[in-house]
């Protein structure tokens, strides 16, 4: 499924790559931890099986419309969908664009990250979640926690930084230069296999 739209103003238009270093990353979105026809599930463990994520067309509006209006105001410096591969493949799709590295921590448990396993909380493929950075001097917890009443019923969380040039999930440090090896690596391996 594609969207077509129109944009009125294409210097407010949003991008994926991490764009500098010291930037706060935000989840916004719940996270339930859904591994079912997952990327995950079918990669790493060789199997199909669970049920998909479910759908919540209230919720993917509502938190389209917060992302939306951070865009418009200009308050973030890049965004991505959480979608196929969670929020693992999320950042890492965004450091490759941006050439930035990040630390991130999960964040199991708490109201906006309540998966109980860390494969839930990286790989899951909850729907209507996106990551959105911080420009600089933007207090986007204040927006986020304060000034809107649609705003308080999304689920939110800081969960980490930009910076270097390696991506870190909960300690554990993969250089940048090792995944765009993997990434661009996958096509070749396939044609010649």
């Amino acid at each position: 499924i594609g969207g077509v739209g129109v944009l009125e103003d294409v210097s407010k238009m949003a991008t994926i790559g991490f764009k500098a270093e010291d930037q706060e990353i935000w989840l916004i979105g719940h996270c339930d931890g859904s591994l079912g026809q997952s990327i995950w599930l079918r990669e790493c463990l060789g199997r199909e099986g669970g049920d998909a994520p479910t759908v919540d067309l209230v919720k993917e509006k509502h938190h389209a419309w917060v992302v939306r209006t951070l865009i418009e105001r200009e308050m973030v410096s890049a965004v991505h969908d959480v979608s196929d591969g969670g929020v693992a493949v999320a950042l890492t799709e965004m450091a490759l664009a941006g050439g930035i590295g990040a630390t991130v921590t999960s964040n199991i448990g708490h109201d906006f990250g309540g998966a109980t396993t860390r494969a839930g909380w990286w790989f899951g493929e909850d729907q209507c979640r996106y990551l959105v950075v911080a420009k600089p001097g933007v207090q986007l917890g204040h927006f986020l926690y304060h000034e809107e009443e649609p705003v308080r019923y999304a689920y939110r969380g800081h969960i980490g930084t930009t910076g270097g040039n390696s991506l870190i999930l909960d300690g554990q440090s993969i250089p940048l230069t090792d995944l765009r090896a993997a990434h661009e690596s996958f096509f070749k391996n396939w044609m010649e296999s």
